[in-house]
């Protein structure tokens, strides 16, 4: 399988929250349209440095992620951005890796849109088509 992309946008959740409440104007409110590479093998969204401070993401905690290879880097963790891709969206926290080039999304934030990569088209779907099927069980 090759290198399947699409169009995301990433907005301050925070931000988000306090246009709402009427604070501040909707055009304030930090977003970032990108083309995200996307790996179903990875669990949740993979951003650089650069792409959270546009966004002024926080970073609520620090680590090391193991990266392919094996090796460890420093990473972080921030509060929670919302990820959105056509109709959808969803929310969920973003690593932070130094000197990454792309925006990765992985499958937190794929199933929490109920989307998938079609695998004979490469290119991400809904995983029940048009309409979005989120069960609990």
């Amino acid at each position: 399988m090759g290198e399947v992309r699409t169009e995301i946008t990433l907005v301050n959740v925070e931000d988000q929250g306090v246009a709402n409440r009427g604070y501040i104007s909707q055009d304030q409110v930090r977003q970032l349209t990108v083309n995200a590479v996307v790996d179903t093998g990875a669990w949740t969204l993979v951003i650089n440095e650069e792409t959270r401070e546009k966004l002024g993401l926080r970073v609520e905690e620090t680590s090391e992620t193991t990266v392919a290879g094996g090796g460890k880097v420093p990473s972080g963790v921030t509060e929670y951005v919302e990820v959105r891709w056509k109709d959808r969206k969803t929310s969920c926290q973003a690593v932070v890796l130094p000197g990454e080039e792309d925006v990765l999304m992985g499958a937190y934030p794929l199933e929490g849109m109920d989307l998938m990569v079609h695998p004979k088209k490469q290119e991400v779907v809904g995983a029940h088509g048009d309409k979005i099927r989120n069960v609990v069980k």
